[in-house]
């Protein structure tokens, strides 16, 4: 993709999702504009009724800071905080299919 178009414009999209709704919303901003300035544009915020700013902001999958300036084609995304931590998530799963397993008490012939 190009730096920017003719009139200093850059093309984004901004990502964001829960469990039953998405938010996907492409639009042009200024060149030289932040992630932060691409999220309080979005209008995200008062769509989803929800603070912006506790969330984790990323360019393509990797976390950003908020002052980042932006390039033409960039997807900000905003990464919801896990409701558990996937290490521990396994562990119990594993736990419980161990626990499930039924073992004979005597070989079968």
């Amino acid at each position: 993709m190009t730096e920017c178009d003719d009139d200093g414009v850059i093309k984004i999209e901004i990502a964001y999702a829960e469990p039953a709704r998405q938010f996907l919303r492409r639009f042009e901003l200024r060149v030289g504009a932040t992630v932060a300035q691409a999220i309080d544009a979005s209008g995200l915020a008062r769509e989803f009724s929800i603070d912006t700013a506790i969330l984790v902001a990323g360019v393509w999958s990797k976390a950003i800071a908020r002052d980042a300036l932006l390039r033409d084609g960039d997807r900000v995304e905003l990464y919801r905080p896990l409701k558990a931590d996937p290490k521990e998530a396994r562990r119990k799963r594993a736990e419980r299919a161990s626990a499930e397993r039924v073992i004979p008490d005597q070989p079968c012939p």
